[in-house]
């Protein structure tokens, strides 16, 4: 992650690049009825599913996910604290399939590669020419001891958006002032690397406001983490003595819980929380090992231009699933993914050569109310992963006015309207 500061007319620049690359021609496809299955609705399987009906409409694109309504992860994080409904976060298929995607809402089960087709949880299958899997993450209950499912309900997780979402938000209303609220964050690789620290802040905020007396504690399984810089300038900025954060070496790695005490057990030490966030491990989604390209580290290696599969020809692996080299996973990852996928995807069904993309993240993080960052990035295919372009994208100063980081709250507003609206509205 690069240190250049970035300021507007740079990151325009770096947008511009990447729209451009984005921008793929429409081909004349020799196969226009060519099937092409897209498994998992998040930002990056519903993106894909869209742009390739936009690229050409006669292609017969399917989308197969199990809810009939999407809650997105970003701005999750202000549902927490009481800032936002969880019912702004949540849209639906309806548009899509409207735009001529056929929506199909069952869960995906079986992947067989040599007949190319997809099961369905009711038995029946979908004959595929492409499949585009977009499964987003699983959380790895079994990465860390005393953890589960059923600890979850106790200590959530909150890293999948929804019914977690509201559990985490009720027990910090429910907390007595002078309570301590105590995250558990995990080591790379993990969906929206600067996530746990976003929720840090916000649910600071929440205690300043209604709960002043509690403490916050973040035990860290990482030395280092996105935007650290900025994100322990506002802690002591907008909460001082209210966070504090614990790092691998200093023995914040979480290796066991006990969810009947809400107990968090380190090397260094046990700590009892009032309310305990655990965001554990993760990996591909479970679709994603059951069509094997989901490799020993739980993730999918694909290949940088066309994001088909290293494991499995025809398969194409988007969005946090896959192995993006230093692009993160992000929301704004996954739907850039999608749109070069897309372009791949009908440029291969066409019997050409797809053009090496480049790639566009910026992640927008919230500290408070009308006080934000971010972190921007251009990437492009080198040595078979995704690394940034020398010189692009960068971080929001350390030393930004206040006025400076209202704007970027403004920003990742706007980028979130943005962006659902292109991709469900």
């Amino acid at each position: 992650m690069g240190t250049k500061h970035l300021n507007r007319r740079e990151f325009c620049g770096a947008a511009a690049v990447g729209a451009a690359a984005l921008a793929f021609p429409r081909p004349s496809f020799a196969q226009s009825a060519a099937r092409i299955v897209v498994v998992g609705g998040g930002f990056g399987g519903a993106s894909c599913a869209r742009a390739l009906k936009q690229i050409d409409p006669k292609l017969q694109v399917t989308l197969v996910e199990p809810n009939r309504t999407f809650t997105a992860c970003p701005f999750s994080n202000t549902v927490i604290a009481g800032l936002r409904s969880i019912e702004q976060q949540q849209f639906t298929y309806d548009k899509i399939a409207a735009d001529g995607v056929s929506v199909i809402a069952q869960a995906a089960t079986r992947i067989d590669s040599q007949a190319r087709t997809a099961g369905l949880a009711d038995g029946t299958s979908l004959a595929y020419d492409r499949l585009v899997l977009a499964p987003g993450i699983d959380l790895r209950f079994d990465a860390l001891p005393g953890y589960d499912e059923a600890a979850a309900a106790k200590m959530p997780h909150a890293w999948k958006a929804g019914e977690q979402t509201l559990l985490l938000r009720k027990q910090l209303e429910a907390m007595e002032d002078g309570g301590l609220v105590v995250i558990a964050a995990p080591a790379n690789p993990y969906r929206c690397p600067p996530g746990p620290y976003e929720r840090a802040c916000l649910i600071a905020y929440y205690l300043k406001t209604k709960k002043p007396r509690s403490k916050l504690l973040i035990l860290d399984a990482k030395d280092t983490f996105s935007k650290q810089r900025l994100f322990q300038n506002a802690w002591k900025e907008l909460y001082p003595g209210l966070v504090e954060w614990i790092s691998l070496t200093q023995g914040g790695k979480v290796n066991a819980v006990d969810s009947s005490t809400n107990t968090l057990i380190t090397d260094f030490g046990n700590h009892t929380a009032q309310v305990a966030n655990v965001i554990p491990p993760q990996r591909a989604g479970r679709i994603a090992g059951i069509a094997g390209v989901a490799d020993n580290t739980g993730w999918c290696a694909i290949d940088p231009v066309t994001f088909e599969s290293k494991a499995v020809p025809n398969i194409h692996v988007i969005g946090d699933a896959c192995v993006a080299g230093a692009m993160p996973k992000s929301a704004f990852s996954a739907n850039a993914q999608a749109k070069a996928c897309a372009g791949a995807v009908a440029t291969l069904i066409a019997g050409g050569v797809p053009a090496a993309p480049k790639l566009i993240n910026t992640c927008y993080s919230l500290a408070a109310p009308g006080y934000g960052f971010s972190v921007a990035g251009v990437y492009h295919p080198k040595n078979g992963l995704l690394a940034e372009v020398e010189g692009s994208g960068g971080v929001s100063p350390a030393d930004a006015p206040r006025d400076f980081r209202a704007s970027e709250a403004v920003y990742a507003q706007s980028w979130f309207e943005t962006t659902t609206a292109e991709v469900f509205g």
